[in-house]
């Protein structure tokens, strides 16, 4: 699979986040799931840094597949870095690859699989290439 970056070379979004106390484990360490609540507050941003606040009125996707590899683990008070590119364009769906860090140290690799649906249905679309062009563009 060929990540697609920015012109650049660099993932098209960036987006941090920093663990708050709620979100560790007994051990200390952010509770597993929580990662998969970053990743999708990672793409929400993306969604709207791209197409707007109200972007789910033009577009909506929903998760056919999710895939997490750990890394390392994140403590309370860590910032968690995130870096997300797309990796794959279909015609109804795409692959969004996100990489995140602790001062610099890789903590987890996620690969999320969305379907274009049509706004509000979970009827399958084509990505529209207006829609595709605008999320391939590197947020500044």
């Amino acid at each position: 699979m060929s990540e697609t970056p920015g012109p650049d070379g660099q993932p098209l979004f960036r987006h941090s986040i920093k663990v708050r106390y709620g979100e560790c484990d007994m051990q200390g360490v952010v509770f597993n799931p929580n990662y998969w609540v970053y990743v999708d507050d990672v793409v929400d941003q993306w969604l709207i840094a791209t197409l707007g606040r109200e972007w789910n009125q033009r577009f909506d996707c929903v998760v056919k597949k999710a895939t997490m590899e750990w890394h390392a683990a994140a403590h309370h008070g860590d910032t968690v870095e995130f870096a997300l590119s797309v990796s794959r364009w279909g015609s109804t769906s795409f692959d969004v690859r996100l990489s995140a860090t602790v001062a610099g140290q890789p903590v987890i690799t996620a690969e999320v699989v969305y379907i274009s649906v049509e706004p509000g249905t979970h009827s399958p679309c084509r990505v529209s290439p207006s829609i595709r062009a605008e999320l391939s563009r590197p947020v500044a």
